[in-house]
């Protein structure tokens, strides 16, 4: 058996697997049954639910065909290599050579094969303990998601934002839609920790702040509603801009509460309290279906009592700007001196990191 044959034969294998942990045979079902459904006459009557299911359609689409073409691709090699025709052996090499560069290119899907690692993203950032250094702080991280974004070709779209009373924001929402934003960001979510010199202290002592980065998937609307409306209060007030002054006679912020899990999405925005509604039961279902995902957990009932605390003790990562610079991540160990730069968006390293541990996680 000639080289080439035995790897075209392990590359096949490897191929072979990574279709298998990303479902591409289950993906292939899901198609048919979205196409089927496609060609429904009511299925346009919901405009918004056949625009999402027509996004999620090309989206699997692209994917499943591009992995079958690659499959497909590597069996034909493998049958030409096992003639054993001498003259076909630089031919055999360039087709392993460009076959391995496409599969090597495309094992970052295997590592953003969750339920929902290819839904676009949306993160809360929340100002922790630290004053005005920790709304400056919160302002910094958003500064630092929209730069990745622009970076990554995601496009970011503020959905709300609470400005600090000095400086800095108390929180933001931010929608992120792009190939596999969810799968991409989900390793931020967590507890961020600065060290620095505080430039809100005359004495510029060195102050520690704290924000929450809470990310979830942008899941469509389901065709039923497992939220029981007994246990969500909804609150609405006036919207306000900075300095607390009014932007709107009416009170289009909208505060919803979900008692059992104490998940609370609240949305200050120039919109239509509708609109604010609107977006706000959006989000409350998907840090609902992340917390279900992370207790495994089917149903919303099993979450009672499950409150969702904020933990400022337990930060993933440590950005360090004095008396050194080092930004350092607390789960995988991946740390860099260049703090700036990641400050400004270069956050790749940190994230396939973490996506390799979770492979790693998945597999013991």
């Amino acid at each position: 058996m000639h080289e080439i044959t035995k790897e075209l034969h392990a590359l096949l294998g490897r191929i072979e697997e990574a279709s298998r942990q990303l479902g591409i045979e289950t993906k292939q079902r899901r198609i048919s049954e979205m196409e089927r459904s496609m060609q429904s006459p009511e299925f346009w009557q919901d405009p918004e639910t056949a625009a999402a299911t027509s996004k999620q359609h090309a989206h699997l689409k692209k994917q499943v065909d591009s992995w079958q073409q690659l499959r497909q691709d590597a069996r034909a090699a493998l049958d030409l290599a096992r003639m054993e025709d001498h003259q076909l052996l630089e031919e055999l090499k360039e087709q392993y050579t460009d076959i391995k560069s496409r599969f090597e290119e495309k094992e970052l899907e295997v590592k953003l094969s969750g339920v929902y690692d290819g839904h676009d993203a949306i993160l809360h950032i929340h100002s922790g303990t630290g004053g005005t250094d920790a709304q400056d702080w919160a302002r910094m991280l958003e500064r630092m998601y929209l730069r990745f974004a622009d970076r990554s070709q995601l496009q970011a779209e503020i959905l709300s934002r609470s400005q600090g009373e000095e400086a800095g924001i108390k929180s933001a929402i931010v929608r992120l839609e792009g190939s596999y934003a969810y799968g991409r960001l989900k390793g931020e979510h967590g507890v961020h920790r600065l060290v620095r010199k505080s430039p809100f202290n005359s004495d510029n002592l060195r102050q520690t702040s704290f924000a929450l980065v809470e990310v979830t998937p942008d899941i469509p609307e389901p065709e039923t509603d497992d939220i029981n409306e007994n246990d969500v209060t909804i609150d609405t007030y006036r919207a306000s801009g900075k300095g607390g002054q009014g932007v709107n006679t009416t009170d289009s912020a909208v505060r919803i509460t979900h008692q059992p899990t104490g998940i609370m999405v609240a949305i200050q925005n120039e919109r239509s309290q509708l609109h604010n509604k609107q977006t706000a039961w959006k989000i409350l279902r998907a840090r609902l279906a992340r917390l279900r995902e992370e207790q495994r957990a089917e149903t919303i009932d099993e979450l009672r009592g499950s409150h969702l605390t904020e933990q400022w003790g337990s930060q993933i990562r440590n950005y360090v700007l004095h008396p050194y610079t080092l930004v350092k991540d607390t789960r995988t160990g991946v740390e860099t001196a260049q703090a700036e730069a990641v400050l400004e968006g270069e956050l790749d390293d940190f994230i396939d990191a973490y996506l390799t541990q979770q492979i790693g996680v998945s597999r013991q």
